[in-house]
């Protein structure tokens, strides 16, 4: 398994900046479940990380929070019953957030108007659809 966190091309978390503490599942296992440390918790020091640039970490701390204790992201595996797997998992849903949080925000929309021509389609359109229901009427209106 890879040491580092690839999130993106030119964002990599070093694997000492990385936490991983097991501990027994409460998912699916049979017996197995009472006896093996299945479950994964990663955590990640976001407030403390030089790994990531200033302006990227400012920007995920903001993001993130909601999800932060004392600046430090935990992510928590459970739903496989091997513990190879659900250290996999905890680390897709590390890359994923960490992704999310440091993606430049989307560009503000420019606000636009109706053209003429569209603001008269949908009057014509209105119009016929008017003509349409009273030609339906029964009671002669």
């Amino acid at each position: 398994m890879d040491d580092g966190l690839r999130v993106t091309d030119r964002v990599v978390v070093p694997g000492g900046e990385l936490r991983e503490r097991f501990s027994r599942s409460s998912g699916p296992g049979g017996q197995g479940v009472n006896t093996t440390d299945s479950r994964v918790e990663l955590s990640f020091d976001l407030a403390a990380s030089p790994s990531l640039p200033e302006p990227l970490r400012d920007r995920a701390l903001q993001r993130l929070a909601g999800r932060l204790v004392d600046g430090v992201l935990t992510i928590a595996a459970s739903e496989h019953r091997a513990q190879l797997a659900n250290r996999e998992a905890a680390r897709e849903r590390m890359v994923a957030l960490l992704r999310e949080a440091i993606a430049p925000p989307p560009k503000s929309r420019r606000p636009t108007r109706p053209s003429r021509r569209a603001k008269e389609r949908r009057l014509t359109d209105k119009k016929r659809q008017a003509q349409r229901k009273r030609d339906r009427r029964v009671d002669g209106d």
